[in-house]
């Protein structure tokens, strides 16, 4: 009888340790709302798979089917609980984030790997960088590569030449350089540009070069203008669910603190620079025609833009944001040093 009740609790025990394994590993949701294939999926899934690979097993991530919000809606539905990990981009929610526009002015480089590590390190430096991204856990804070302008109807060799052409862009800083460059312009989010563009709803949109084949717009894309620098750039943060990241045990709280920061910056930026140079040749194959900016054209966009810093640097400081100019300074020395 006795040895029975001691079997019978032996085997409770071990039922118990064998539940209480299973329950030990955690399921993160991973929401992305650009294809499967684009590199922002798939720089996401490389991070959750080294996650679990660190944690031996602690945790998991399950890359969800469909997005759970629209791009815009994607930083409160992160912060609400929708999806544990997710990315957006800063400036399709016009007004909400101001400081993080010193990562999208011209002419900035030519890496999104250099841009992303020095802006990763204004993020951690600046208090009232942080404070814009309030509610949720930021994993890293990072760019695309060099923006150009793409259409389908002409070469683009001078501002003039942009008049009387309908674009798509994806918001921020570059609303206002468009603007100031006289350009017709309507903020839709990238998912939408192979419709407006296939449909002649748009002519044109601005992207960097990676877009081209991450949103299928191959076949209706004609003729690339680029500018050493890039013409903008697009800020983007990488971020988790705060209540998700607090109930973690701390070792994995360690863990993705240690892949945070630049780790996960460098690597979403190094991604990009590699399907950017594959961008740049998709479209030589389908043969796109190129137009590089010329000194000329490039200090007509100076010249168009020079009060951009100081509308910005006015604004930024009201969010807080000291001396903001001499933190675009900063930030642009911070580039230089990653070449």
């Amino acid at each position: 009888m006795t040895r029975s009740i001691f079997r019978t609790c032996g085997l409770m025990a071990l039922a118990a340790a064998g539940s209480a394994g299973v329950q030990a590993q955690t399921t993160l949701t991973l929401s992305s709302w650009v294809p499967p294939a684009h590199t922002l999926t798939a720089s996401q899934a490389e991070w959750c798979e080294m996650l679990a690979a660190k944690a031996k097993g602690a945790i998991k991530c399950n890359v969800l089917p469909r997005a759970v919000s629209a791009p815009p809606g994607t930083f409160d539905a992160v912060r609400n609980g929708l999806a544990d990990i997710s990315f957006t981009v800063h400036g399709y929610t016009p007004g909400r984030f101001v400081t993080t526009q010193l990562a999208e002015f011209p002419f900035l480089g030519d890496s999104a790997e250099a841009s992303s590590v020095a802006f990763n390190r204004m993020y951690d430096k600046y208090a009232a960088i942080r404070e814009e991204h309030k509610g949720v856990k930021v994993i890293a804070v990072f760019t695309h590569g060099p923006g150009m302008v793409l259409n389908t109807k002409r070469p683009i060799a001078r501002i003039d030449d942009l008049a009387g052409l309908k674009f798509r862009i994806g918001g921020g800083m570059i609303n206002t350089i468009t603007k100031q460059l006289g350009m017709n312009v309507t903020l839709k989010p990238a998912p939408e540009s192979y419709e407006l563009l296939s449909t002649g709803v748009m002519d044109g949109t601005l992207f960097p070069a990676e877009s081209v084949e991450g949103f299928k717009i191959d076949k209706v894309i004609k003729y690339a203008t680029t500018f050493p620098g890039g013409l903008y750039n697009t800020s983007f943060v990488f971020m988790m669910n705060q209540a998700k990241y607090d109930s973690l045990s701390p070792e994995v709280r360690k863990i993705i603190d240690e892949m945070s920061g630049e780790f996960a910056a460098r690597m979403l930026g190094r991604g990009w620079d590699k399907v950017d140079r594959r961008g740049m040749a998709f479209m030589q194959a389908a043969g796109v025609q190129f137009t590089k900016a010329d000194p000329a054209f490039v200090k007509a966009v100076k010249d168009k833009t020079s009060s951009l810093e100081d509308d910005w640097a006015k604004a930024a400081e009201a969010k807080g944001l000291t001396n903001a100019k001499k933190v675009l300074v900063e930030f642009r020395a911070e580039i230089a040093k990653q070449k």
